[in-house]
């Protein structure tokens, strides 16, 4: 498996004959300033976690250029129809529920966070229920993105139901957990090889670094990968 970190909460993630993109914001991104065209190269599947502008980010316009196949809740796949994206390309699901991605799957499972797409003049469009995503590959570990969260209990039926080994953990405070609190969450309720932090260093408001996250995990035996925009790691 191949990781590739954009800043914020893009990734992109290579395994077999799959390459997915998960919350695609590029445009705006205060963290990447190289468009999507090359993230989305060779794209078979776009998952989101929940409807923010920074999640959603250029999904439409990525789902139109490649065809790739949507995975979101059913309100964000009825949402980026009408922006153009193909009904006939999209996996809706919602909490509790696995998808068959062909190649891996893909269950939607519980954040504590919000929904919704701020359009123009105010407005916001409600999208559903924010998730958070667990991936299962055959020949790869299961690689569990958090989406925006804070510590619920209920991580622990999360690790005993997948067992995750990836983390993807947003660390930034203000909108989702802070560091220490990640750290905690993982440190109790999880048993991952590597956790990568996200949702920080981006926009003004949130932590700019993930030291108290880093220093919440020392002496874990789980490894904390800290990355920079852009890079990539192998498992």
């Amino acid at each position: 498996m191949k990781l590739t970190w954009y800043g914020h909460s893009t990734f992109r993630v290579e395994s077999g004959d799959a390459r997915i993109l998960i919350d695609p914001f590029f445009t705006g991104n205060p963290s990447w300033s190289s468009g999507w065209e090359q993230a989305a190269e060779g794209l078979t599947h776009l998952l989101i976690t929940h409807g923010h502008n920074d999640h959603v980010g250029d999904a439409a316009a990525i789902l139109k250029k490649t065809g790739a196949l949507l995975v979101a809740n059913f309100e964000i796949c009825m949402f980026l129809v009408g922006q153009g994206a193909d009904g006939d390309r999209i996996s809706p699901g919602n909490t509790g529920g696995t998808v068959d991605c062909v190649g891996f799957t893909t269950t939607f499972v519980q954040a504590l966070h919000s929904s919704s797409y701020g359009g123009e003049g105010g407005s916001n469009t409600y999208l559903g229920n924010p998730l958070g995503l667990v991936l299962h590959f055959p020949n790869d570990p299961t690689l569990y993105h958090m989406g925006d969260t804070d510590i619920f209990s209920d991580m622990g039926l999360i690790n005993e139901l997948h067992e995750p080994k990836i983390g993807l953990v947003p660390i930034g405070d203000r909108f989702t957990m802070g560091g220490a609190v990640a750290a905690l969450a993982c440190r109790r309720f999880f048993r991952f090889d590597t956790v990568i932090p996200c949702h920080y260093g981006s926009f003004p408001m949130v932590d700019q670094n993930a030291e108290k996250f880093v220093a919440g995990l020392e002496g874990s035996p789980t490894r904390v990968r800290v990355m920079q925009p852009g890079e990539s790691v192998n498992f």
